[in-house]
């Protein structure tokens, strides 16, 4: 209350009682009243005077962590059920009486809820299999890699794993690569290539030419680990194939599998990690 409105109230009340009622002991009060109030509002305000005449109150109390508070309405009572009548929520907790939403669990059924009745997708029987074990590889021809190799991004002095080949971004695969022969008569240059698996044919032309095919297995983390070593600290050690037919493609010498007599023997694939060991390219603690 300002001083002015303390001022109208004194004089309103000194009009209608003024046949004899005397408010002189009272406005002393009054006045200290309004002072007080006046006092209070330079606290948290400031009159700023402009240029035009009009003047504006801006507060001056500044915002800290004692004086922050949630927005109205921002945060609500929780509402608690089954504290019988009193509380507005007790026995059926507003829930009213009968029927699916007033039951525990089902007041929102899950996606391809069809009302009870039988779903579509339970009415049409289902039909094949997804195999797990299937692996997509990804087909690399012999002229492309005579190609990689002219252009310098292929190094054939050394054995071609699938981790240069990766590199190279020759082919790019997530499971393994197949070796085919499409333009088996460009392919000049004598290499040995590790590979998940190769045609007869590419197997043919390469060792015309006095290189060496091996096709090596490596199951999804081995893979994983052969691809990108950066993201372990310890190298996984290789599995051997799991199924009996991967067991026999990999241990048959026309396939030139490294796991054949004539190939174990002789030959250790480079992308093939037979221990579990340290990864020298992490740096530890």
């Amino acid at each position: 209350m300002s001083a002015q409105s303390v001022q109208r109230t004194l004089g309103r009340l000194q009009r209608q009682f003024a046949s004899g009622f005397n408010l002189s002991g009272y406005k002393g009060i009054f006045e200290v009243g309004s002072s007080r109030i006046q006092q209070r509002s330079r606290l948290h305000t400031s009159t700023v005077t402009a240029e035009t005449g009009f003047q504006v109150d801006r507060p001056t109390r500044f915002v800290a962590l004692n004086s922050l508070r949630d927005v109205q309405g921002a945060r609500k009572i929780k509402k608690r059920l089954g504290r019988g009548h009193g509380s507005g929520h007790g026995k059926t907790c507003g829930r009213g009486q009968k029927g699916q939403k007033s039951r525990s669990g089902n007041s929102k059924p899950g996606p391809g809820f069809e009302g009870g009745q039988t779903p579509l997708t339970r009415v049409f029987p289902k039909r094949g299999f997804k195999n797990h074990m299937r692996r997509e590889l990804q087909p690399l021809n012999l002229d492309k890699i005579q190609h990689w190799i002219n252009t310098g991004r292929l190094d054939a002095t050394k054995p071609i794993t699938l981790k240069s080949i990766f590199d190279s971004n020759i082919v790019r695969f997530k499971d393994g690569v197949i070796l085919l022969a499409r333009g088996s008569q460009h392919l000049t240059t004598p290499i040995t290539i590790e590979v998940s698996k190769a045609s007869r044919l590419a197997v043919k032309r390469i060792e015309e030419l006095g290189g060496r095919v091996v096709c090596v297995y490596h199951n999804k983390l081995a893979m994983r680990a052969l691809l990108h070593p950066e993201k372990f600290a310890v190298l996984p050690k290789s599995a051997m194939p799991m199924t009996a037919k991967l067991r026999r493609v990999y241990e048959d010498p026309v396939h030139r599998g490294f796991l054949a007599p004539g190939i174990k023997d002789e030959y250790v694939p480079e992308s093939f990690n037979n221990e579990r060991r340290l990864n020298p390219n992490v740096m530890t603690a």
